[in-house]
């Protein structure tokens, strides 16, 4: 699956000492030693001497490709991160910006001090896209981190005509992210990639596989953390352009709206529901306010059972940022495919229990989650002291 390639890469770039700052890398585009020599071959492909406006993702192994873009003196436009202020940001140096200068601005501090939002209105022209991954194979198929937002923003480009049939993408990775990877693992909305870098190779893939030919609705809540409404609600541009494309008399319906899916997922769209209610908290004396499971409001967080069942595997989780809500945090288990029955939330303690029906499961949950950097701190996942002795 595309998660166990995931794994497997994010596994081997720490294993091997090649994984680079931030770290840990799982669940990023993984920054790799020997990225910045890998952006460097950028200049080298005519495709981006001839682009004058070129998007790069903002993740930290693409700062090359930014620096690159910024001393060609081409425009470039950055994506907002999650999108959730708008689509772009256009870098915009300071006038007589040194090499220095042009160092910072490619950073992610650089971009949030010198952009200028670029909206559905901004005629953006992107003659080159240069984006991350966590796989790709030498026939074009791209894996990203999981989330999605990758396809998403290359959608939006063609609904908005920012981008045309033939615009190239190219994405830099450590060689050792150039795999195998089974052309069924890849569906309509994912996106392919022209070209890749390497420090030690450049590849032309001559994928003939079609590109995201703009935004498929009844696709975008499978594919964008599985609630539509909520996704909505966090990507305003969506919002708009979805009503934009609803006025021009296209079918804008949601997977989980449209009547042909809606009993075909049923199951997926319960589960959603499930997790859509568990918000509302109750308090327990000498403790923080508990969000009690929604199948079973007087689960216990340390011994759970859920009606008619054997008892369920409970997954600790400590160290959570006092900042950090718990909806991040559901956000974060739906990203990783780790989502739980059932949550009981302590942030005032800085922990939580996840509640998962099965061990495996629940044992994946602590392999994705421990050193997992969730509000700037490192998570702490181990079974529940209960569960220890049950293996």
């Amino acid at each position: 699956s595309k998660w166990d390639i995931r794994e497997k890469v994010w596994e081997h770039l720490e294993a091997s000492g090649l994984a680079d700052f931030p770290r840990p890398v799982r669940g990023r585009i993984p920054n790799f030693k020997g990225s910045l020599q890998a952006c460097s071959s950028l200049g080298e492909l005519a495709v981006f001497g001839r682009a004058r406006e070129v998007k790069v993702d903002p993740d930290k192994p693409l700062e090359g490709a930014r620096l690159a873009a910024l001393q060609a003196r081409k425009t470039l436009l950055v994506p907002t991160p999650r999108l959730r202020t708008g689509l772009f940001n256009r870098i915009v140096p300071p006038p007589g910006a040194t090499k220095e200068m042009l160092r910072r601005c490619a950073t992610s501090q650089g971009v949030r001090d010198y952009s200028i939002p670029v909206g559905l209105d901004g005629k953006a022209q992107v003659d080159l896209v240069v984006v991350g991954s966590v796989a790709v194979s030498e026939k074009g198929w791209r894996i990203g981190k999981g989330e999605g937002y990758a396809d998403m923003e290359y959608a939006m480009m063609v609904s908005m005509g920012a981008v045309q049939e033939d615009t190239p993408v190219v994405t830099i990775v450590h060689d050792c992210q150039v795999l195998d990877i089974a052309e069924e693992l890849m569906d309509d909305h994912d996106l392919t990639v022209d070209y890749i870098l390497t420090p030690t190779r450049t590849i032309q893939t001559n994928c003939k596989r079609p590109k995201p030919q703009g935004i498929m609705w009844h696709k975008a809540s499978s594919i964008l953390i599985q609630v539509s409404s909520e996704m909505l609600g966090k990507i305003p541009i969506l919002k708009t352009l979805r009503c934009r494309e609803r006025q021009a008399g296209k079918d804008v319906t949601l997977r989980d709206e449209h009547p042909a899916l809606a009993n075909t997922n049923r199951a997926t769209i319960s589960h959603k529901k499930v997790m859509a209610a568990n918000t509302q908290p109750c308090s327990a004396p000498g403790s923080a306010p508990v969000e009690s499971d929604p199948v079973n409001p007087k689960l216990d967080p340390v011994n759970p059972r859920l009606e008619g069942s054997d008892p369920v595997t409970t997954v600790y989780v400590g160290n959570l940022p006092g900042s950090l809500r718990v909806s991040e945090l559901k956000s974060a288990l739906r990203e990783l495919q780790v989502v739980p029955v059932g949550l009981n939330w302590q942030g005032a303690q800085h922990r939580a229990f996840l509640h998962y029906r099965d061990q495996g499961a629940a044992h994946r949950a602590v392999s994705s989650l421990q050193g997992l950097s969730l509000g700037g701190s490192a998570l702490r996942a181990e079974l529940a002291k209960s569960q220890r002795s049950k293996g």
